[in-house]
C-alpha cells in the first residue's frame, strides 16, 4: 500500500478522490438511509431535549380540574416516543454500517492507533483555530469530525438510551422488558435520582454537541469551500473550487 493509499484509507476517501484535487467536483457520499436517519435523529433529539427540560423542571400548576389539563402527560408521551425513535434509529444505523458503503462505517470506526490520523486531526484543529487558511479536502467526515461523532455523539446517545430506558422501566414496573433489560443501570449509579441527574447531564452534553456540530458544518460549508449541509440532503459532496 502506498502512502497516498494509506492516507485515503485512514481519512475515509475512496479511490484516491481527494488526491486528484481540482478534478473532483462532486462525489456521492451518503446513501439515502443514512440521510434519512440523520434528519429523523435530529428531530428526535430536539424533541427529547425540549421535553426532557420540562420533565426536569415542570411548568407551574394550572388552575382548575387536573383532568382538564394533560400538558405534562403530552410532554412525557412525546419524550417517550422520541426516545423509542432514537433507540430504534440507532440500531438501524448500526445495521447500515455493515451493509452500507464505506462512508456509512465512518461513524463507528476511528483509527486512533494510526499516527497519520492524528496528523490529520491536528491539521483540522489548526483550521478551526483560524491558523490554517483552508481545511483538508475529505469526501466523508474529516478526521476531527469522526472523533467527535463517535466519542461524543454515539457514546452519548448510547448512554442516554440506557439511562432513559432504565428510568422508563422503573415506571413500567418490575417484569416489563424495559426493566428486565435496563433495570441493572439504576443500582450501577446508586439510586434512581442519580440516574435522573446523569441523564440530565447527558442532555446538556448533547445540546452543546449539536450547537458545535451546526456551527462547524455551516463554517466549513462557507469558508472551507466544500458542501457539508447540502451533502446530508442530496448525498453528494461538492467541492466549490
Amino acid at each position: 500500500m502506498t502512502a497516498s493509499e494509506h492516507l485515503a484509507d485512514v481519512t475515509g476517501v475512496d479511490d484516491g478522490a481527494v488526491a486528484r484535487g481540482q478534478s473532483i467536483k462532486s462525489v456521492y457520499v451518503y446513501e439515502a438511509p443514512v440521510r434519512f436517519w440523520h434528519w429523523i435523529n435530529a428531530l428526535s433529539i430536539v424533541v427529547l431535549c425540549l421535553t426532557g427540560y420540562f420533565i426536569g423542571r415542570p411548568l407551574p400548576t394550572m388552575p382548575g380540574e387536573a383532568s382538564d389539563h394533560f400538558l405534562m402527560g403530552y410532554i412525557r408521551f412525546a419524550h417517550f416516543a422520541a426516545g423509542y425513535i432514537l433507540a430504534v434509529g440507532l440500531l438501524g444505523r448500526i445495521y447500515w454500517a455493515f451493509v452500507g458503503n464505506h462512508h456509512a462505517r465512518e461513524l463507528f470506526s476511528v483509527p486512533i492507533f494510526q499516527r497519520v490520523y492524528w496528523q490529520e486531526v491536528a491539521g483540522m484543529l489548526r483550521w478551526y483555530a483560524f491558523i490554517a487558511p483552508r481545511p483538508g479536502r475529505y469526501v466523508g467526515h474529516n478526521p476531527l469530525a469522526r472523533f467527535a461523532m463517535f466519542f461524543v455523539f454515539v457514546l452519548t446517545c448510547i448512554f442516554m438510551v440506557f439511562t432513559g430506558f432504565a428510568l422508563y422501566g422503573e415506571g413500567s414496573q418490575a417484569g416489563s422488558w424495559q426493566e428486565r433489560l435496563f433495570g441493572w443501570v439504576i443500582p450501577l449509579f446508586g439510586q434512581s435520582q442519580d440516574v435522573h441527574s446523569w441523564h440530565r447531564v447527558g442532555m446538556w452534553a448533547m445540546i452543546v454537541f449539536v450547537i458545535l456540530h451546526i456551527y462547524a458544518a455551516i463554517r466549513e460549508d462557507i469558508m472551507g469551500r466544500q458542501s457539508v449541509v447540502s451533502t446530508m440532503i442530496s448525498g453528494y459532496r461538492t467541492f466549490k473550487d
